[in-house]
């Protein structure tokens, strides 16, 4: 079940990263993750996930409850976890981007859902990309739908067209028995007749042309955040050796680790995440049940 293995593998890579969220990549070379572990950053339990994975199961509930993609009940589900802590293992919002904060604040003081996201050059944080895989899984899904679904939070044009990057990578995976750097080829020939003269693909430059050779950044900028995954999924061989590249890259781990662990579940699959990584998850059997769900409403699409 492809649902599974990204959304799962999306998880663990959170919960992977939530403890040492903000450490630098010196620090972590001085102590590198290799296990799931507990306390750190936010003081939470071991396998604790994050906003990432949080508002990532608020999407797949409404689309699982309204049969489809209804942006308003998106957004209600995503007030209901910033500022009721649903869609949380303890009942506690402990982390939230100021771009999200700002969006949902809109939203709830009555703007629409569509016109609730920031549309600035600043606000072109990982906050929406961090959240968009589910709609990878949903046949025929269009680029236009993608970026409607990022803009309810982030609706610049380079945070969308990161967010259809990522999806047509996690689309070409799904359904081609190809190489990493062949899926990563086929998205990047996508969003460039898709989006061709628009001049935010500037920014993706570095993507486009296969070229790591300057500094991998792993902040929470939305560029920074799809070249580090990418670069770790092209320069690993195993699930558990992407996603942990990912995290002790440092800055913005525990996204960074999510948003490639997404990936790398699909590639590689569910079997190949470590299951005492899976045991230590709180709540995940709650998660694998509405994976099934989604998984049906997929198939009924």
């Amino acid at each position: 079940m492809k649902v599974k293995d990204g959304i799962c593998g999306f998880i663990v890579g959170d919960a992977l990263g939530v403890p040492v969220e903000f450490y630098s990549r010196a620090e972590l070379a001085e102590d590198p993750v290799n296990e799931m572990r507990g306390n750190g950053t936010y003081n939470m339990p071991k396998g604790t996930w994050s906003d990432d994975s949080s508002m990532t199961i608020a999407t797949m509930r409404s689309i699982v409850d309204k049969k489809g993609i209804d942006y308003e009940d998106i957004m209600i589900n995503f007030c209901k976890w910033a500022f009721e802590s649903e869609f949380t293992q303890y009942n506690d919002t402990f982390d939230i981007g100021n771009t999200t904060r700002r969006s949902l604040t809109r939203y709830k003081n009555s703007a629409d859902a569509m016109s609730s996201g920031g549309t600035s050059t600043h606000d072109n944080g990982n906050g929406s990309l961090m959240r968009i895989l589910p709609l990878a899984f949903i046949p025929d899904i269009n680029h236009e739908t993608i970026e409607n679904v990022s803009g309810l939070t982030h609706a610049h044009d380079r945070s969308k067209i990161a967010c259809v990057l990522y999806i047509e990578i996690a689309k070409s995976m799904l359904e081609n028995d190809l190489t990493i750097d062949e899926h990563v080829k086929n998205a990047c020939n996508k969003i460039v007749s898709y989006y061709e003269g628009n001049e935010e693909l500037i920014h993706f430059k570095r993507i486009l042309d296969d070229d790591f050779t300057g500094e991998i950044r792993s902040g929470g900028y939305v560029i920074d955040t799809i070249e580090s995954v990418i670069y770790c999924l092209k320069n690993t061989d195993t699930y558990s050796d992407a996603v942990l590249k990912a995290v002790n890259l440092g800055g913005d781990t525990d996204t960074t680790a999510a948003i490639c662990g997404g990936l790398a579940g699909i590639f590689y699959g569910y079997d190949a995440i470590p299951i005492d990584w899976i045991e230590s998850i709180p709540h995940l059997d709650k998660v694998m049940s509405l994976c099934e769900k989604f998984e049906a409403f997929c198939d009924e699409c």
